[in-house]
């Protein structure tokens, strides 16, 4: 994938966010932090008090539980749109004009559902991968390798 100069990109999960910025050229490009940000989210287990309800049927003796909200799971996705929101903020202060986001398909899949309209006319591309515990060196050879 070309990523052109000056271009923002995004590596997110649920946990963590660097915006990252290009000062390559389109064919080799050199990343470099411009903000980095990451959450202390403990496991589900430790978020959650107790075991799910019960619920009884009163037309037959039969018994059913009642599913547990997974609280991780929750604040990931409100990291994810956190992270859709300041990109809403800076397209809207024209801080960038080309964008690319890296993240795994079910925080990108969170994130769309955030997407300003001037952050999706921005958005070059999206990669369906985890890369934020990697050097930026593995960023940049995974963004050339991008179709």
């Amino acid at each position: 994938m070309r990523v052109p100069n000056n271009a923002l990109v995004v590596v997110a999960d649920g946990r963590k966010m660097l915006f990252l910025r290009n000062e390559g050229d389109g064919l080799h490009p050199n990343l470099q932090v411009e903000h980095a940000q990451e959450q202390i989210n403990p496991s589900d287990g430790e978020q959650s008090s107790d075991r799910p309800g019960r619920s009884f049927a009163s037309f037959s003796p039969g018994r059913s539980a009642y599913e547990e909200t997974d609280f991780h799971q929750l604040e990931e996705d409100r990291f994810a749109a956190e992270t859709a929101a300041l990109l809403k903020k800076r397209a809207l202060s024209q801080d960038f004009e080309s964008l690319i986001i890296i993240a795994p398909p079910k925080t990108l899949g969170e994130m769309r559902k955030h997407y300003h309209r001037e952050v999706s006319e921005r958005l070059l591309g999206e990669i369906d991968k985890t890369l934020t515990g990697h050097p930026i060196d593995e960023i940049e050879k995974a963004l050339v390798a991008a179709q």
